[in-house]
């Protein structure tokens, strides 16, 4: 007779689960998908066992993390539309993006180049595309968005901003950070009133070059 868990024993499962997620995304983002199930499970800290409960494989495994990459860019899309403020919207859809990629350093694009069959992700782009036209159409209504801004400027930025994961990885959120700023105020359809927002803190990327020799 099978009798079921304990709550706190289906809840303990629960917790390794998302932690093993976390770590894989973490980990997978840092080194690509070449990096060892043993360093998820360091990650997580549980055992390679809990680990192998929770995924029988390492394929298993990359696509319950890239899956929760794909909710939470769908979570992104989906509170930056509901923002009754649509320019305050679009801020926080090109941070939060470029933050997430920042983040995958790759993950995202190897695993769609290994696995072409494991999800659908024609019908996420396009999903994601036309609520990004929405809202940047209230942006615009709003006159706060350029009114030459089109789509494929932000599928512009997002190739661009591929760049920042080849910073070292301590770097790289600053630097997506300050590299999202820039962006915005491009975007913008004029200046802000009042003195410019300050720019998010420069990571210092190695050594500043100029025509007149070398800087600090």
């Amino acid at each position: 007779m099978n009798h079921p868990l304990p709550h706190s024993l289906r809840s303990d499962a629960r917790d390794n689960r998302m932690r093993i997620l976390r770590a894989a995304r973490a980990v997978f983002g840092e080194e690509g998908l070449g990096a060892p199930v043993r360093a998820v499970a360091r990650r997580a800290s549980v055992g390679p066992a809990t680990l192998y409960r929770h995924f029988p494989t390492k394929g298993e495994l990359t696509a319950a993390a890239f899956a929760e990459q794909r909710r939470e860019c769908r979570a992104i899309v989906h509170e930056a539309g509901a923002d009754p403020d649509p320019w305050r919207g679009f801020r926080r859809l090109v941070e939060q993006t470029c933050e997430l990629h920042a983040h995958s350093s790759g993950f995202a694009d190897a695993f769609i180049a290994s696995r072409p069959d494991a999800a659908d992700f024609t019908a996420d782009r396009e999903h994601a595309l036309r609520a990004v036209a929405a809202l940047a159409r209230r942006a615009q209504r709003a006159g706060r968005l350029r009114s030459g801004f089109v789509v494929d400027d932000l599928v512009l930025m997002l190739m661009a901003h591929r760049g920042v994961q080849e910073v070292p990885h301590p770097d790289r959120l600053p630097a997506s950070r300050r590299f999202a700023a820039y962006v915005i105020e491009a975007f913008r359809a004029a200046p802000a009133p009042g003195a410019p927002e300050p720019l998010p803190a420069a990571p210092r990327l190695g050594p500043v070059r100029s025509p007149y020799g070398t800087g600090p």
